[in-house]
């Protein structure tokens, strides 16, 4: 592959070289010591994987074209991948980024059911579950529009679903994105650029020029010869490294877990309260991040104190809707909505399989062999229980403020003495939903 990218124009490659690490896997390792924002490799438009590439191959350009409407960003590099492996891997041009990619991932699609079930009751297992569905959906799709109808350029036995998500995979776990002046954006793969692993520790460094459509990378820290070079992804939560890049970070400071706020349109007054979310930068289902940081961002607030309005408080904000929700509304609207949320909140704890307290015992323990899909696992439900307790605790915090202060006190269940609060108000249209 080297050989290749330097004959067609990659700069940097002398001061580089693959080398497999103890700790990620395969990377880049320098032959020399680089400065902070000097430039390590520069990869020319003509050597990345594009949509706009694809569709200008001789052969599989027209075939891509001709699938109206076009295929997904995605699902054509996918194509265009899987083409290149069918018909040219080896030491020539695209063939040899092919040749030089794993031959499996370790994307939480790719999980047996018993490693996937660590993560019960978290984002990552019901999306994972999704994703499942999804791509079979997709691959059947696929076959129909374009596979059955090129079984010359598409040999089904090279098109297999599970090479289409192998392709998938190596598209979310090594493609870069970019937003141009236009504001539209660019999603692409480049050899070598892909074995650069993720850091937090270094600044995000990979630069895309609109004008000459050349990809740089830059150093984001000093390193000194023989080092790793890594890049940075950005403020990933575990949840979506592992969903997407097959990895995760202990102690991961991003982690993160999003709620989706959802009112039915048949609830009353749907459309009064809409437009007190539009005027509130929200929307009638609106997804918001719990973080580590902020465990329960004020969006969830305007939102739900939105939601619960009775009729004689909905006419009062509709008459100044520029500051819908941003105060407390009443008193009882404000116990109300801190009530369903920490009542919510311990609902979606409990769903998961295994507790805070016991997985932090068995990863302290060894129970699930370091770096493997258990594992991993393990520690995107550990981080996501970790946000959500921190979210219930400020819930509570701000309930015992609101009843103090107004007087107002908690319903309690006489069996289990916990508060009691109806997490769906109207069974029949579903007006209250959190999850």
């Amino acid at each position: 592959m080297e050989s290749w990218l330097k004959r067609s124009g990659v700069s940097g490659l002398d001061d580089l070289e693959l080398a497999d690490f103890s700790d990620t896997g395969r990377g880049v390792r320098t032959r020399r010591q680089f400065e902070k924002g000097e430039k390590i490799l520069t990869i020319p438009n003509g050597v990345l994987w594009t949509v706009k590439h694809a569709y200008a191959d001789p052969i599989i350009g027209p075939a891509l074209l001709s699938a109206q409407p076009l295929l997904s960003v995605d699902d054509t590099l996918a194509t265009y991948i899987l083409f290149v492996r069918s018909h040219w891997s080896g030491d020539y041009g695209l063939g040899s980024h092919v040749a030089a990619l794993p031959a499996s991932y370790t994307s939480s699609i790719f999980f047996a059911e018993d490693e996937l079930e660590v993560s019960a009751g978290s984002s990552l297992y019901t999306i994972t579950k999704q994703l499942d569905q999804q791509i079979e959906v997709d691959y059947k799709e696929l076959v129909e529009r374009l596979f059955g109808r090129h079984q010359e350029l598409f040999p089904r036995d090279k098109f297999t679903i599970e090479d289409y998500k192998w392709a998938l995979c190596t598209v979310w776990s090594r493609a870069m994105d970019f937003k141009l002046g236009d504001g539209d954006s660019i999603r692409l793969l480049a050899a070598f650029a892909d074995m650069l692993n993720h850091s937090s520790e270094v600044e995000q460094c990979h630069i895309y020029d609109v004008k000459s459509g050349d990809l740089s990378v830059l150093a984001g820290k000093n390193y000194k010869a023989g080092d790793q070079v890594f890049i940075n992804y950005g403020p990933v939560p575990n949840n979506r490294l592992l969903r997407l890049y097959g990895f995760v970070v202990p102690g991961n400071p991003n982690d993160s877990y999003d709620l989706v706020l959802a009112t039915h349109p048949m609830a009353p007054f749907f459309e009064q309260k809409h437009k007190l979310w539009v005027s509130a930068g929200l929307d009638s289902t609106s997804t918001v991040s719990l973080t580590l940081t902020d465990p329960l961002p004020s969006s969830v607030l305007r939102y739900l104190r939105i939601q619960r309005l009775n009729e004689s408080d909905l006419a009062v904000m509709m008459s100044h809707q520029s500051d819908a929700a941003s105060e407390r509304i009443s008193d009882s609207n404000e116990v109300e909505v801190l009530r369903f949320l920490v009542e919510s909140i311990s609902s979606l704890l409990d769903g998961f399989g295994t507790q805070l307290e016991k997985l932090g015992e068995q990863l302290a323990e060894g129970f699930y062999s370091p770096g493997g899909n258990a594992w991993s696992a393990a520690h995107v439900s550990l981080g996501e229980q970790r946000v959500l307790r921190l979210a219930r605790k400020k819930a509570e915090d701000l309930l015992a403020a609101v009843e103090t202060g107004s007087g107002i006190k908690r319903a309690q269940c006489a069996a289990c003495k916990k508060v009691s609060v109806q997490l769906m108000r109207c069974g029949r249209c579903n007006e209250y939903k959190l999850g």
